[in-house]
């Protein structure tokens, strides 16, 4: 795809998933002005991304009620507080809290910052990298495909979050 056509099919995202799109931004400000998670936040963040699955909902969200509102703070304050390039530790540090893998932490992260984040995705993983591996949800492939999506936002002056939202709304309306 070129710039013309990543914009366009994030602008169709958008407008598909309004409420989500909106939900996304709150989420993302508050995580950004207040460099910290709580853990009703991340039970939203839950929300958001398991929102046509009430069964995998409620069974996350039971698991994410098991951290303290502490740790919550604490883990998500030490990632938000990183400086960038550390992208591994992201993730490991946000998979210590219960009941979030690496899918719901590169939620979190590109919530906090879609300039350099994107969704961990098997659409995505498929469109710049091929087949999908048995193991694929795991901390170091999401860093892999980080580097994919970085390499096509920079080529195109896009933030990550662009790129990833486009790939997967034509991603949905080619299948």
């Amino acid at each position: 795809m070129d710039k013309a056509e990543y914009l366009l099919w994030s602008r169709k995202y958008d407008k598909t998933y309004g409420f989500l799109a909106q939900r996304e931004r709150e989420l993302g400000f508050k995580f950004r002005k207040n460099k910290v998670m709580t853990k009703t936040d991340l039970v939203a963040v839950v929300e958001w991304i398991f929102r046509n699955e009430s069964e995998k909902k409620a069974r996350t969200i039971a698991l994410v009620n098991r951290n303290s509102s502490e740790t919550v703070e604490r883990v998500s304050s030490q990632v938000f507080n990183l400086l960038e390039g550390n992208d591994l530790y992201r993730m490991n540090c946000l998979t210590t809290l219960e009941g979030v893998n690496p899918v719901l932490a590169s939620v979190i992260l590109m919530f906090f910052d879609p300039k350099n984040y994107g969704l961990f995705d098997s659409r995505i993983w498929k469109y710049f990298l091929g087949n999908t591996p048995s193991n694929l949800l795991t901390p170091m492939n999401y860093q892999t495909l980080l580097l994919s999506l970085r390499k096509a936002a920079n080529k195109h002056n896009l933030d990550v979050r662009v790129i990833d939202k486009a790939i997967y709304k034509k991603s949905l309306e080619s299948a």
